[in-house]
């Protein structure tokens, strides 16, 4: 997600003990946790009061499931599916060496 190396979190680590300090730094993980923790249970709150709201057919709904990405994408690979072959144009062919195209002067 983040795409952190391990010599950035390295360094990442070494600035927060220079600037924390090693007495401070485990109670500020500690707090940072708990921050997750929570925020993972408000977003899980908000997906189950979404799904019971929307009712019984949208009980497998998923807050990624709203991403415009992944609806898009959702939505393009089912219409690749019920469409495997596009139709070929009828009665069309490639022109001959020098032949001219048709031309109709009435559509003009």
């Amino acid at each position: 997600m983040f795409d952190i190396g391990l010599a950035e979190m390295a360094v990442i680590a070494l600035v927060a003990v220079l600037v924390f300090g090693p007495d401070k730094l485990p109670d500020l993980a500690r707090q940072a946790g708990r921050f997750l923790k929570q925020m993972k249970s408000y977003a899980n709150a908000a997906r189950d009061d979404l799904r019971n709201e929307l009712g019984p057919e949208f009980s497998d709904l998923e807050l990624r499931d709203l991403d415009p990405r992944t609806i898009v994408r959702k939505h393009i690979a089912e219409a690749m599916a019920d469409d495997p072959q596009p139709e070929k144009p009828r009665g069309r062919r490639p022109l001959d060496a020098g032949e001219l195209p048709p031309y109709d002067a009435e559509a003009t």
